[in-house]
């Protein structure tokens, strides 16, 4: 039971970190559409906030797993 629920725990960390991303990366495609002289700006947060994003999601994964591996007491 444990188990199962590590899975459905880390399937959702990957939808969450995916559509995050994904909003991440439509708006700043809007944004430089608005401003191009910003673009530099714009990625260089882009990456820096989809790579918090990814990191977050690692640790979810990471803690579901080892959280499946735990034999109950």
């Amino acid at each position: 039971m444990i188990g199962s629920l590590a899975s459905i725990g880390a399937g959702i960390a990957v939808l969450g970190a995916g559509i995050g991303v994904g909003y991440i990366g439509g708006k700043a495609m809007e944004g430089i559409a608005r401003q191009p002289e910003a673009t530099g700006d714009i990625r260089t947060n882009m990456l820096i906030m989809a790579a918090l994003i990814e990191g977050a999601a690692l640790i979810a994964i990471i803690l579901s797993i080892f959280l499946a591996n735990q034999v109950p007491a």
